[in-house]
């Protein structure tokens, strides 16, 4: 597998500097358990070589005694070693599971399909359990292994001959063995990974496979992907059993032939009787690590393939550098020619786009579907960051803030609301974590976000009210009354930035009403608000427009002056189709 601190990122490596000590320790305890394992040898050598000769029953008693004492401080330097391997496998987890959730949260823009972040908390868990498996402890016990080759050369250079060769059998098994199930664990491991990621979409997307009649093709769907990785772990699976088989075999052969080899040099009176069963001991706990090798090295290959996935996933040049804390911001929002590309990399999506509000405006963006609004407004929140070209706040550019801490001056409503699996009163306060004596505080900031935004009324109406459980596994909430909670999601804590992406597309009569109040009360408490919308009447208040084509910026600039251009394109038709002031809202 190689050294692991080389082939990680600076967020591993430092997880790992903290484990240092406890593998330190039980690589040392690891000594102590081999050099200790000798005591069986040299109980059985003193009772055949001096005990049966001689009958005598005292000194045998003391063997037992020294021996029960030595198998004794085996059996608690071995439960010291195992807890030193749950205690590293736990720091591990602490130093770098806060590392990895953030990253994905970070690169989650990069798409749910990208492999190395579909299933990254598993991979990271593969790993974290191989170091409490018994393969890693033959990992620490193989160092040793010399010790019961000089034992065994003490009693007769033949015999640490022979101990060393049979080690260099199951040497060249471990070789074939990882020859023969690399390439198969990595089939399995990139199909399992296709795998979970459908399994997000049948998750996600029940309800319309449900609907249009796909359960049947995506249920094969998911069978095919699945039986790829199943075939691929299955092999791997069947090589590593076959080849530990034939390393069980080999030991138990050469254990036998290791009597045979002391039985001969015992006749020609070379070494003692009790040599004989010691040379056995000797060669079967010095093969014993690399049969352990042999019999967890698919586990070996799991881990190995999820750490080229951390690596992909922690690469040190995706890391957020430490920000200096600018000042709360006031509402400036500027962008600099903004480029963003497809996922694929086949379209441009933006092409340049620019914008200047002062704080305290109103932007409202327009635009024909596909015109890039969303993703303007992605960019924007902080979602996607831009091939090219920068966006701003308050003259800083958005990389000079710590992302968590902008954050909770900006509020947003994609075009789409989700939730996280929680309480009303949870996604509304965005998870937000204080001490219990505070509680109430908190419970009375979410409900003035809610009813700014005018959804008090309908979140009392609901089972639990508040701490009615939405997201999965919670109640569904309609179309309009998502939208209506993301707002007062948005404006939780009074935002200096309101960034609105059609806003009202699912909302009735009074949903809209409550929208445009919840608006005018933002704007007079002096919030900057950029708003794209179909429905424009939203838009009535707008201070300046933005109007996108196919990802360019087509016209912007006040509303009348934008208005005007508009109407002098398309006549009149202009302002019943853009509705922005007066009698067109």
């Amino acid at each position: 597998m190689g050294n692991l601190g080389d082939r990680l990122p600076a967020a591993a490596r430092a997880a790992l500097a903290g484990c240092r000590g406890h593998f330190l320790s039980a690589l040392m305890f690891s000594a102590l358990v081999n050099i200790l394992y000798l005591a069986p040898t040299l109980y059985m050598m003193q009772v055949y070589d001096r005990v049966v000769p001689t009958g005598g029953v005292t000194t045998l008693l003391a063997l037992t005694l020294v021996l029960a004492a030595a198998i004794g401080t085996i059996a608690m330097l071995e439960a010291v070693r195992s807890r030193l391997m749950v205690k590293a496998s736990m720091r591990l987890d602490d130093g770098l599971a806060r590392a990895i959730l953030a990253r994905l949260i970070a690169k989650g823009q990069g798409g749910r399909g990208d492999p190395s972040s579909a299933q990254a908390m598993r991979e990271f868990d593969t790993v974290r359990l191989v170091i409490t498996a018994p393969t890693l402890i033959g990992v620490f016990d193989a160092p040793w292994t010399p010790i019961y080759v000089l034992a065994a050369v003490l009693i007769h250079p033949l015999l640490g001959l022979f101990v060393v060769c049979a080690g260099a059998i199951l040497v060249l098994l471990t070789v074939y063995s990882d020859r023969a199930t690399r390439r198969l664990t990595r089939t399995a491991h990139g199909a399992a990974t296709r795998s979970v990621i459908v399994q997000e979409d049948i998750a996600q997307h029940a309800e319309l496979i449900r609907a249009l009649g796909m359960g049947r093709a995506m249920v094969d769907r998911q069978i095919a992907e699945r039986a790829e990785g199943q075939a691929a772990g299955a092999a791997a699976q069947m090589a590593t059993v076959r080849y530990a088989a034939i390393a069980k075999f080999m030991r138990l052969l050469l254990q036998s032939l290791a009597l045979g080899v002391a039985a001969m040099l015992a006749i020609e009176r070379q070494i003692s009787v009790g040599a004989i069963i010691a040379a056995s001991v000797l060669l079967s706990r010095a093969l014993q690590p690399i049969e352990m090798l042999i019999g967890g090295w698919s586990n070996l290959q799991n881990a190995n393939e999820a750490i080229k996935s951390l690596k992909k996933l922690l690469d040190d040049s995706s890391v957020e550098p430490v920000t200096t804390a600018l000042p709360a911001p006031q509402g400036r929002v500027s962008a600099q020619k903004v480029v963003v590309r497809s996922p694929d990399g086949a379209s441009v999506l933006l092409k340049g786009v620019s914008l200047d509000l002062e704080h305290g405006q109103m932007l409202g963006i327009v635009g024909a579907s596909g015109s890039g609004k969303s993703t303007l407004m992605r960019v924007l929140a902080g979602g996607i960051t831009p091939e090219a070209g920068k966006v701003m706040i308050d003259g800083a550019e958005t990389g000079m803030w710590d992302a968590e801490r902008l954050a909770r001056y900006r509020g947003y409503v994609p075009q789409e609301p989700a939730f996280l699996t929680g309480t009303i009163a949870q996604n509304i306060a965005r998870f937000t974590t204080i001490d219990p004596r505070y509680a109430e505080d908190l419970d009375h900031r979410v409900i003035t976000a809610a009813q700014v935004a005018g959804c008090h009324g309908l979140i009392l109406s609901l089972p639990g009210g508040y701490d009615c459980l939405i997201g999965r596994g919670g109640i569904a909430l309609s179309a309009g009354q998502r939208q209506r909670v993301a707002l007062a999601r948005a404006l939780f804590d009074d935002p200096a930035i309101l960034l609105l992406d059609e806003p009202n597309a699912a909302l009735d009569a009074e949903g809209e009403a409550a929208l445009l109040r919840a608006l005018d009360t933002t704007r007079r408490r002096g919030a900057t608000i950029i708003v794209a919308a179909h429905r424009t009447g939203v838009l009535a208040a707008a201070d300046r427009l933005l109007v996108l084509s196919n990802g360019a910026v087509d016209c912007q600039g006040p509303a009348d002056d934008v208005l005007a251009v508009l109407a002098k394109r398309a006549g009149e038709t202009a302002g019943n189709v853009v509705g922005l002031k007066g009698a067109t809202a």
